[in-house]
């Protein structure tokens, strides 16, 4: 019982007063300590606690992920083009076109340093820490896409939170599909990094 009080504070401090602390402001290096100890804490429980092992399950279907990719991104990519071009006609594809080499580096900074943090902290931790406190899976997973988009409200950008919201529950569904940390960091680097491409990077925080 105890052991359940703790997890749902815990919930409640990392996952929800944390990320609202961000809006307000305060200095930025507090800020980045509190992120820093909230990632290092996750860490410790994740190999302490909850012993979780870092590895490529070999059972992955590969070619069924990659069909599945190709037909969300296809969906995705018609829908931001379209949107970016409707209502930001300038910057469709203007970074690619105009700064390729940050472009490059960009897309390569994001996916190891922003994305697979985010993803051992809403996905393996998150998975693994709470999902026995929730008897139905469908909420959980809608829980995870909530909390996952509340971790962006820094932004204080509605349509940063929609998207973060529909990204965190296909994020959730692949995850709770696959049980690979590996696969749904994939998953957000190639989303991620097509936003960017598009030219909807520089609401979702990247130098452009």
């Amino acid at each position: 019982m105890k052991s359940t009080q703790y997890k749902f504070i815990e919930l409640l401090i990392c996952f929800i007063l944390i990320p609202i602390s961000f809006t307000i402001d305060y200095s930025i290096w507090i800020k980045l300590l509190i992120a820093l100890f909230g990632f290092i804490y996750t860490l410790l429980i994740i190999l302490k606690v909850e012993r979780l092992k870092f590895k490529i399950s070999p059972q992955i279907n590969w070619n069924l992920f990659i069909r599945e990719i190709f037909l969300k991104l296809t969906v995705i990519i018609i829908v931001t083009t379209a949107f970016v071009y409707l209502t930001d006609k300038s910057s469709l594809f203007k970074v690619v076109l105009e700064k390729p080499k940050i472009w490059i580096f960009i897309l390569f900074f994001y996916s190891m340093f922003s994305v697979y943090p985010q993803e051992l902290i809403y996905r393996k931790f998150f998975f693994k820490r709470y999902s026995k406190l929730f008897t139905n899976e469908r909420l959980f997973i809608f829980l995870n896409a909530i909390l996952f988009s509340l971790g962006h409200i820094f932004f204080r950008n509605t349509l940063v939170l929609v998207l973060t919201f529909l990204g965190g529950l296909l994020f959730a569904i692949t995850f709770n599909k696959t049980k690979s940390i590996i696969l749904v960091s994939i998953e957000h680097a190639i989303y991620g990094c097509w936003l960017f491409t598009v030219g909807m990077g520089e609401m979702l925080g990247f130098p452009a």
